[in-house]
């Protein structure tokens, strides 16, 4: 069985390393998983003045992850939290209240950067607003990618055979993990 699996790529820099690692994780990751990404930059600042109408770019962003079967984030950590962009999404797709669009999906977080502690601290501010949106997340093994342009070309390419066979193994967990939530909670 296949599984639909969107993804975030938290930063919306044209350069964005994360860009790079989500290439280089869809390049080792289990063939019976197909991924879309899931475009953030587009969307209006959330406030609830448009829970009654939402427009056009966040039915978008909603419908996109109802049709996925679990979602990937994969997120640069800006100023010690995630990126504005990618909570702005989060906020659309959890809103109206009663209309959590990750309620029960199966998800998991990685992130890259410069930095020899990767993304650990935006990614436990992801989990806990993910927490809160009832997803079901991944809880290990966490990947905290500590990224330099010798081990991950711009193509997805990863270079180091260690990184590629944690990355790899990581997708491999990521599927298992889709498996076994949606045995118990199947999507609609």
């Amino acid at each position: 069985m296949s599984h639909k699996v969107g993804y975030f790529v938290g930063s919306l820099s044209s350069t964005s390393i994360n860009r790079v690692l989500s290439k280089a994780l869809l390049g080792v990751a289990p063939d019976d998983l197909e991924f879309v990404e899931i475009p953030i930059g587009n969307l209006p600042l959330y406030s609830p003045d448009h829970d009654g109408n939402y427009p056009a770019e966040a039915r978008a962003l909603k419908d996109a992850i109802s049709a996925s079967d679990a979602i990937l984030f994969v997120t640069p950590e800006y100023n010690r939290s995630i990126p504005g962009a990618l909570k702005n999404a989060i906020d659309w797709a959890s809103r109206p209240w009663g209309q959590n669009s990750f309620d029960h999906m199966p998800t998991a977080v990685i992130g890259a950067s410069i930095g020899v502690i990767g993304t650990a601290v935006a990614q436990q501010s992801l989990r806990a607003v993910l927490a809160f949106c009832n997803a079901r997340q991944m809880t290990a093994p966490e990947a905290y990618i500590h990224f330099t342009a010798e081990v991950f070309r711009e193509d997805g390419t990863i270079t180091r055979p260690e990184t590629e066979d944690f990355l790899r193994a990581y997708m491999e967990e990521f599927r298992e993990h889709i498996q076994r939530v949606l045995t118990v909670l199947p999507r609609q």
